[in-house]
């Protein structure tokens, strides 16, 4: 309990840094707070910290409160120039995050003797921030990633060639914002590196990267999500070991692949084979028709996928299909950079 016998200046100068702290860290859970309400939608955060801040309240005693009238604070108004520089939620959160978990670390510190319990508490909430922190950066990577796959409608995934960062490249400048990258030949060692070199490509020009199928150098290389297989690891598993700052896309061909991902909590998928195509010769194209018949309800984002080209994409997009993932037609082009911005325009024109 508070050990109010006494209110010499050192007390009184006590309270007031406890006072200062105490409104500091509820400012900061409120801006978090409203982050997770507004920006995130997750309510289990928006109930955490929202409980926070009124444990916080309660112990915001009155003697803290009056402390702030007996001694001027001479430091008042004094600002820092980061303070300006702060423009993203990125930033919004990691700062305040900050903020809340300096004020509670000086709660801590200077109500150790006078009051135990709020000390106690403090330093409770204080390391819960830290998981917080990261959780609600985590979320909102996911959210940049998500809106991304939303608003473009070219997939753009890999084949081994020589030249394969200068294609990439063509076609990000093309503006290209999703490249999916398959491994083929050579050693991990090398796929790892070259993983590296494509997400630093796509992350000069804020595209996502996808590694197919592999989790590890998924992981390894901080890609922004993985792709899988109906024969790859289960989705369930790979959310546990990525967490859920990445995306992960499935691919599927019926109405059950498609149920199942979508359970399983997918954030897109990728659909086909449409065509025929020499890359999948062993699977049987599903054709148009089936392929509308299955997407008709399909609320996340879905990519055709499988034999398309410059020849046939404004066939797709009278049948409605909006979203398209390509291989060769960019792979093997004279042009990449070319045919990407003819079939981006191509996707963007409305039927």
């Amino acid at each position: 309990m508070l050990n109010s016998n006494t209110t010499n200046t050192e007390d009184l100068r006590i309270y007031q840094i406890i006072d200062a702290n105490l409104d500091r860290a509820r400012e900061g859970l409120r801006v978090l707070e409203d982050w997770a309400r507004f920006g995130l939608g997750k309510e289990k955060y928006v109930e955490k910290i929202k409980n926070f801040r009124q444990i916080l309240g309660k112990n915001h005693l009155e003697i803290y409160k009056q402390s702030r009238n007996h001694i001027e604070d001479k430091c008042k108004g004094l600002t820092h120039k980061e303070q300006i520089k702060r423009k993203t939620p990125e930033q919004i959160i990691s700062s305040n995050s900050g903020r809340v978990q300096e004020a509670l670390r000086v709660i801590e510190e200077f109500s150790r003797l006078h009051n135990h319990e709020l000390s106690k508490i403090a330093s409770e909430i204080r390391y819960e921030i830290y998981t917080i922190e990261i959780d609600l950066l985590s979320l909102n990577k996911c959210n940049n990633s998500k809106k991304i796959l939303k608003e473009n409608d070219l997939y753009v995934i890999t084949d081994q060639k020589d030249n394969l960062l200068e294609i990439i490249e063509a076609v990000l400048i093309a503006g290209v914002r999703i490249i999916q990258h398959r491994f083929k030949k050579g050693t991990d060692k090398n796929h790892l590196q070259e993983a590296i070199q494509i997400k630093n490509l796509c992350k000069r020009y804020n595209s996502l990267f996808i590694v197919n199928d592999r989790i590890d150098i998924a992981l390894a290389s901080n890609s922004d999500g993985v792709h899988l297989g109906q024969d790859d690891l289960d989705l369930k598993t790979a959310r546990k070991l990525l967490g859920y700052s990445k995306i992960i896309g499935i691919s599927a061909n019926n109405e059950t692949d498609i149920s199942n991902a979508l359970k399983q909590g997918c954030d897109y998928i990728g659909i086909g084979p449409v065509f025929e195509t020499a890359i999948k010769k062993d699977k049987k194209p599903i054709g148009i028709e089936k392929i509308k018949t299955i997407t008709k309800d399909l609320n996340i984002p879905w990519f055709a996928i499988g034999g398309i080209n410059l020849n046939n994409i404004s066939y797709l997009k009278r049948n409605g299909f909006k979203k398209v993932a390509l291989v060769s037609q960019l792979m093997n082009s004279e042009d990449p950079k070319e045919d990407a911005i003819i079939i981006l325009k191509e996707l963007s024109h409305e039927n």
